[in-house]
């Protein structure tokens, strides 16, 4: 039976593994580069290629809906409440393999061209790093709490949570972070703020210097503050909240100011593990355990929050990081300066996106089926359970005393090796700005220090108004990447609609956000008059858009430029 439950479960991946095999990006099955160039040789027309990735890509959704839904008598996991769930993941899969690649042929992915990892090498922060760790970095990097509590609260909205999650991945996570990636690396790895200075103008670096600083000493503060209290809980009472906090600060200080390849490239595979534990463990209880996920599609799209709080914009600001976050485009460039070839881009950049937004989908699937759905979702909460609670009884429940532990010490991980980094990103923003090297130890301690000692003093602060600060912070910051990145494209002669799109809809969350979130955080305004505002700054800001193109000569810059 074990046997006949793999066949079932591998047999949708076939269609993948042809997929790879005529894709030009992946050399472990021994075809040389020009072998698979001229398999479907095309030199200004990417379309034929694409063409079969579409075909084999249908194969493959029609295999596993084949598998999964209609052989429902083979395998008890195929009943009706389980199709949301695996349709999702087949999505998530398959738009790596398909629109990650459309993308990646926009941009112009060149093997030959030497990385900022090895033209800027300083063995501090321009390290060439193994391709498995450079991804594990950036999946810890940007994973954060973002992909489970935002999924916890998120999916409080209802299954419009599950559809943002997938799409929001597939179309503006993933492709935000790939492009700012990309464009950090053929512009020397500089940090955002210098790359959206780039593209719209010294007063908006300048600006956006501030904004991106202030959102990283938030993240690398909520992110002490978080695993500190969940690590005081699971620890002896002498051990206090206090205690923890001190400890992380002092590990963050050391993975700000030494070599990335000392503290974070050896610490990051072992987090790595104990996540990855964490969601597969979930998964695999979901699909071979006695579990129903009450989607509720059947319902409608509609808000299942018992104070009736709209979906549009609330829940896409509240699932960020298993979607779309801003913070991600500032991890993106760190991670830039140590990749060893251009080819390997869409596997770390849009590849660790949708893995995290697979952990998110988990996340959102299991806390409704541990429930019993919504209404059970929102009775939890309502008797004063939180998403770390949940976290907790999730994980213990389905995974047992050890398992639980396992899956807790993931849980603690992800917070944490998201704060060193940010605090690591905020350090090499400021070496950008006063263009100090960071070759000597000193120099980096003397950038560590203020921004730590602005770290402890947002501490002061009480942690759910930072939370609900950083979200909006956080999907604005995505708004101006995004708007950046579509300059840089459309200067180059490049397909800009791929970031116009989701430029324009985060515009539109961004401002209907704050113009109707209750107050302090938002200004409190009618909601239909939030929503109408937020659309008509999209449309301005697009028309804007098209008359600066309109405006550009017919000579485009190299992607260097």
């Amino acid at each position: 039976m074990l046997a006949y439950h793999f066949y079932t479960l591998s047999k949708p991946v076939i269609p993948i593994l042809i997929c790879r095999v005529v894709s030009k990006d992946l050399t472990f099955f021994g075809a040389s580069a020009a072998v698979r160039r001229n398999l479907f040789a095309c030199k200004y027309n990417v379309f034929p290629r694409i063409y079969v990735h579409v075909v084999l890509m249908f194969l493959y959704l029609h295999t596993f809906f084949v598998t999964f839904v209609v052989n429902k008598q083979h395998f008890h996991l195929y009943h009706y409440h389980m199709t949301a769930f695996l349709v999702s993941l087949a999505i998530l899969i398959g738009g790596y393999f398909i629109y990650g690649y459309i993308v990646e042929r926009v941009i112009g992915i060149d093997p030959a061209r030497t990385t900022p990892a090895y033209t800027l090498r300083d063995d501090i922060d321009f390290v060439p790093m193994p391709t498995w760790k450079v991804f594990l970095i950036q999946f810890l990097n940007i994973a954060g709490l973002g992909p489970i509590f935002g999924a916890i609260m998120g999916i409080m909205f209802g299954p419009a949570a599950f559809l943002w999650i997938v799409f929001g991945t597939i179309f503006a996570g993933a492709v935000h972070d790939f492009v700012s990636a990309m464009i950090s690396m053929r512009s020397g790895g500089i940090s955002l703020p210098e790359i959206v200075g780039n593209e719209l103008g010294s007063t908006i670096k300048n600006v956006m210097r501030g904004f991106s600083l202030l959102l990283l000493i938030l993240v690398g503060t909520v992110f002490v503050v978080s695993p500190a209290q969940l690590i005081a809980g699971m620890t002896p009472d002498w051990m206090t909240e206090t205690i923890w906090v001190a400890v992380i600060l002092g590990y963050y200080f050391l993975a700000t100011a030494l070599p990335i390849d000392k503290l974070i490239g050896n610490l990051y595979p072992l987090f790595g593990v104990a996540l990855l534990f964490m969601a597969l463990g979930l998964m695999f209880v979901m699909l071979f355990g006695d579990v129903t996920i009450p989607d509720g599609f059947a319902q409608g799209l509609g808000s299942r929050r018992a104070d009736s709080v709209p979906v549009f914009p609330m829940m896409f600001v509240s699932i960020a990081c298993g979607a779309i976050s801003g913070f991600h485009a500032t991890q993106s460039p760190m991670m830039a300066r140590c990749l060893k070839n251009e080819r390997m881009a869409r596997p770390v950049f849009y590849g660790a996106m949708v893995a995290e937004g697979i952990v998110a989908l988990i996340w959102a699937a299991a806390t409704i089926a541990f429930t019993g759905g919504y209404e059970g979702l929102s009775e939890y909460m309502a008797n004063g359970g939180t998403a770390g609670s949940l976290v907790k009884d999730i994980s213990m429940s389905w995974l047992g005393a050890v398992g639980g532990v396992l899956a807790i010490i993931g849980v603690i991980a992800a917070p944490i090796s998201t704060g060193d980094t940010a605090f690591r990103s905020a350090r090499l923003i400021l070496a950008d700005f006063l263009h100090l090297s960071q070759t000597k130890v000193l120099r980096r301690f003397m950038l560590c220090v203020p921004v730590f000692l602005a770290g402890v003093g947002l501490m002061m602060i009480d942690f759910n108004v930072l939370w609900r600060y950083f979200a909006w912070c956080n999907q604005t910051l995505a708004v101006f990447t995004l708007w950046a990145c579509s300059v840089w494209l459309a200067r180059r002669g490049k397909a800009y609609i791929i970031t116009v799109v989701p430029a324009m809809f985060m515009t539109c969350v961004s401002i209907s956000y704050l113009l109707c979130a209750p107050r302090p955080e938002g200004l409190g305004l009618p909601y239909q008059f939030a929503v109408g505002a937020g659309c008509a700054a999209a449309v301005i800001i697009l028309g804007l858009f098209v008359r600066w193109k309109m405006s550009l000569s017919r000579i485009q810059l190299p992607d260097e430029a």
